[in-house]
């Protein structure tokens, strides 16, 4: 497995998402649990998960617990894997995403999460999306706080623009390690995030990276997945899946990407993993971008 860096950390160049083991049409434990040591078996070291993902109201942080579990009964060597966990989205389980960016509830949230990981400090604890009832240099500043008093180890933002970016530099300095943007063939909205992040050294990790190529799953089963694509037209050629080829283009979009793909089977996840060795030809890159979206 290629690797990549997020401040201090060395990471697998391709991490798994582990929200839809938590969220709406999940699989049952033993499937959950068999999807992340599948990861962990094909080199992945890199771990995304939250608070909220969760199904029902009454089980707030669900996925960590889960990660935690699955963690703890791997038969191999799991100390080098970094657990990215967020905070700030809120779910009162009726299908709706809620947030809350107050100080004192990050500040909550983040010894929670610490707690139900199982570990002393976070590696890493992102903001999950700006709370526009709160302002961002408060939301921010309980990121510094935490990061003062060792509950976390390093911090990201997520759903965020570049001046909030600047904004979170400024007050976090070197404690600032990551931005977690939507961004994928079919979405590309955050352009502007991936290169300011690159400038500063942060490492940019795309969620839901394969739009455009398969379902995420906050679509759902019934959401479209595009079909005939170039992505499937160079996978056909290169004898892999169309997913292998999305994140290799991904990490071919510069060194601070880091693709965390959502994974529900273990030959899911197996899959993406694989695309962290292949690299694509300068024509195969510019066969992509001729055809994406404009």
């Amino acid at each position: 497995m290629h690797v990549r860096r997020i401040g201090n950390t060395t990471v697998s160049a391709v991490g798994l998402g582990a929200m839809p083991l938590s969220i709406e049409h999940r699989p049952n434990e033993t499937q959950a649990i068999a999807t992340v040591h599948a990861a962990l078996d094909a080199g992945v070291t890199l771990i995304d998960t939250a608070d909220s993902y969760h199904w029902h109201a009454d089980e707030a942080g669900h996925n960590e617990l889960l990660i935690a579990r699955a963690l703890a009964r791997y038969g191999g060597d799991a100390s080098g894997v970094l657990v990215a966990t967020k905070g700030s989205r809120t779910r009162p389980g009726d299908g709706s995403w809620g947030v809350s960016g107050r100080p004192e509830h990050l500040k909550r949230a983040a010894e929670a999460s610490a707690s139900r990981l199982g570990v002393e400090a976070i590696g890493l604890y992102q903001l999950h999306k700006p709370d526009p009832a709160v302002p961002w240099a408060d939301s921010v500043g309980a990121l510094r706080q935490l990061l003062d008093a060792g509950t976390i180890r390093a911090a990201g933002i997520s759903n965020v623009t570049c001046a909030q970016i600047r904004e979170a530099h400024a007050i976090l300095g070197d404690g600032l390690v990551s931005v977690q943007n939507q961004y994928s063939p079919a979405v590309r909205d955050s352009e502007p995030e991936l290169q300011l992040s690159t400038e500063l050294g942060l490492a940019f990790l795309p969620w839901s990276p394969l739009g455009g190529i398969s379902r995420s799953s906050l679509d759902g089963p019934s959401g479209p997945a595009s079909a005939g694509t170039a992505f499937h037209r160079i996978a056909a050629e290169r004898g892999v899946s169309a997913q292998q080829i999305a994140l290799a283009w991904l990490l071919a979009r510069s060194p601070a990407v880091i693709p965390v793909p959502g994974a529900s089977r273990p030959a899911s996840i197996q899959d993406s993993a694989q695309a962290a060795q292949l690299r694509l030809s300068t024509a195969e890159l510019t066969q992509l971008e001729a055809a994406l979206p404009s």
